[in-house]
């Protein structure tokens, strides 16, 4: 009975618009500024470096408190991956927002640094060296997305946590379409530090 409430509070958790919450602290309705997208990103982009920062570890945190919980409480690897990836879902698909959330790429980062560290060292690196040499947050998330799974099953994690890490960089990079359109029109935003 443990699992299945875990799930649903996970997904709560995930839920929770970090980024909107935090802007809307500022007094910014950040669904209406930038991209109008509640993730790390824009809010950093629009609201400053401190709350963009705060999102982040917001963000991270809702993936990674509900699978060191599951961990904790000793549940079998396939629940903790469906924990993990309920708490992604709940980013990406909020219910609080009427099932419209952010790009999920933080949240990942949570569940991925509670599931595979050593997968998240290797992602970063990417993500760090992608955003350096082109400075397009998009493209450094895609990629990092796209080599995960792959990062995942080499360092042998379980079969369900090699689906859990396939779903995810599907939906993180199915979440960036309108990105991937923008990059080959060369109208994409870069990033500014």
């Amino acid at each position: 009975m443990k699992e299945p409430l875990l799930l649903i509070c996970a997904y709560l958790l995930g839920s929770v618009p970090t980024g909107l919450l935090l802007a809307r602290a500022m007094g910014v309705n950040i669904r209406e500024t930038g991209s109008g997208n509640i993730g790390a990103t824009n809010v950093y982009r629009t609201v400053g470096r401190k709350i963009g920062i705060l999102t982040l570890v917001g963000d991270c945190l809702k993936g990674l408190i509900p699978v060191l919980v599951a961990k904790w409480l000793g549940l079998p690897v396939g629940w903790i991956a469906a924990i993990g990836l309920a708490a992604f879902l709940g980013h990406v698909y909020t219910i609080f927002l009427g099932f419209k959330g952010g790009k999920g790429v933080a949240t990942a980062l949570g569940v991925f640094l509670g599931t595979s560290p050593i997968s998240v060292l290797f992602a970063v690196v990417a993500f760090a060296l992608v955003l350096y040499k082109w400075r397009y947050v998009s493209l450094a998330s895609i990629v990092a997305a796209a080599l995960i799974p792959f990062i995942v099953w080499l360092v042998g994690c379980s079969p369900e946590m090699v689906l859990m890490s396939l779903a995810i960089a599907a939906l993180v990079i199915f979440r960036h379409r309108e990105n991937i359109s923008r990059l080959r029109a060369g109208t994409e935003n870069k990033f500014k530090a």
